[in-house]
């Protein structure tokens, strides 16, 4: 019991509130399994269940970010490019984009692993935009990026221009 007192200790006073981050702090990759009840009878994986997997980790990028609440705005560019199977293990990589003011976008790719062969294909990639919260559910601030490569940059502009085209579709 005192170890779990220390750790939380440890750990709080570690996550104080950044004004700024680099993509790489908030990075996440999740490991699933995919079984027969994620596919239909000839053993592919639903696309939603590859969704809801790829909304998860985006979500956790999106409040490792922003240390706070955050919920999905919109998922676009979803492209599924080969299936999963059965018996898969899936592999979901995400990093944050592009941060404005409460929004952040998170790239998702989506890597299936045949684990018999150990060969990984790229099944999915998608752009997830997510909005921080506050307590009172309103939209606070996230904290600016830190760019500190040259993919860091290139992928907060093409981030930026992502986003100014969601906001004029929504105007339409």
């Amino acid at each position: 019991m005192n170890v779990q007192v220390c750790w939380y200790k440890k750990m709080s006073s570690e996550n104080s509130i950044k004004s700024e981050k680099t993509p790489s702090e908030s990075h996440a990759e999740v490991i699933v399994r995919m079984f027969p009840s994620d596919a239909n009878p000839a053993g592919n994986v639903f696309g939603g269940e590859i969704l809801k997997n790829i909304d998860m980790v985006a979500g956790i990028v999106a409040q490792r970010h922003s240390q706070s609440n955050a919920v999905t705005v919109s998922l676009d560019s979803v492209n599924f490019l080969k299936p999963v199977f059965v018996g898969n293990v899936l592999f979901l990589n995400a990093r944050i984009n592009y941060v404005h003011n409460s929004s952040m976008e998170i790239e998702v790719k989506a890597e299936a692993e045949d684990i018999v062969t150990g060969i990984r294909t790229i099944t999915a990639t998608a752009f997830v935009t997510f909005v921080a919260l506050g307590k009172n559910g309103k939209p606070i601030p996230v904290p600016t990026l830190a760019l500190k490569t040259d993919e860091d940059r290139i992928k907060f502009d093409e981030g930026k221009s992502r986003m100014e085209r969601r906001l004029q579709n929504r105007q339409k």
